[in-house]
């Protein structure tokens, strides 16, 4: 029977998995409750995969919040665009996912879960407001809840751009 574990990669200290897990859960519990008490939109579903960088790989390029936040703008945006003007098709949401990946890898703020950004919106056909709520209000206050736990963690985040 093969090893579901990838040999390539470290094992994880114990410290490493119950960070991540509590920075996840740390920032979803935030985003979550500010929601609910000021009646206000500031998560989606692509947070939760925004979350798994910002926590179990912080020192990673795409979870930098130029990457971050640049990423779910930018590919929100491009959405939003598209949406206004084609159909809700099959062949309108493969080309704003497509083009939404090619604008961020121009822009070097590639951020993989806003690809899914797109898919969000032409699924529930949001107005331009949410390019404010939840996508950019819910990416930096995700930024600033990690830069806050590694701060107090000890981790070094964010990197400094080269």
């Amino acid at each position: 029977m093969k090893k579901l574990i990838s040999p390539t990669l470290p094992r994880p200290s114990l410290k490493m998995i119950l960070g991540a897990g509590a920075g996840g859960f740390l920032a979803v519990a935030c985003l979550a409750l500010l929601s609910e008490h000021a009646s206000l939109a500031l998560l989606m579903a692509p947070f939760g995969a925004s979350c798994v960088l910002l926590f179990a790989a912080p020192q990673a390029p795409l979870s930098q919040p130029i990457n971050v936040i640049g990423g779910h703008v930018l590919t929100s945006l491009i959405g939003l665009l598209l949406r206004t003007q084609l159909p809700n098709t099959w062949w309108a949401l493969a080309l704003a996912v497509g083009l939404a990946i090619a604008a961020m890898v121009a822009l070097r703020v590639t951020h993989p879960p806003a690809g899914a950004d797109p898919l969000v919106i032409f699924a529930a056909h949001p107005g331009f407001d949410f390019l404010l709520f939840p996508v950019l209000s819910g990416t930096v206050l995700l930024v600033i809840i990690a830069i806050a736990f590694h701060r107090l963690s000890g981790t070094c985040y964010p990197m400094e751009r080269g």
